[in-house]
């Protein structure tokens, strides 16, 4: 029988991890997505790392550049 995956898995205790660890503030990584031509705010980060609103792939993907990730680094520990 197949598995079924989880759905709405939250990444933000990842995207909050990863934040830190490239040394960026919630504004500073809003600032340097806007400079990239991601519309993001401030607040959507905070709503991100909060799994409160649902993170674009185009985010995902920049995120990924900025904060010098894997993609694993999203994911890890969370059961898929």
């Amino acid at each position: 029988m197949a598995e079924k995956l989880k759905q709405d898995l939250s990444i933000g205790r990842n995207l909050r991890r990863l934040r830190l660890r490239a040394g960026f503030t919630q504004e500073r990584a809003a600032i340097a997505l806007q400079l990239r031509g991601i519309p993001v705010s401030r607040e959507m980060i905070s709503q991100m790392e909060q799994g409160k609103y649902s993170i674009r792939i185009s985010v995902l993907l920049a995120l990924k550049e900025l904060y010098h990730a894997e993609f694993a680094d999203f994911f890890e520990g969370l059961e898929l």
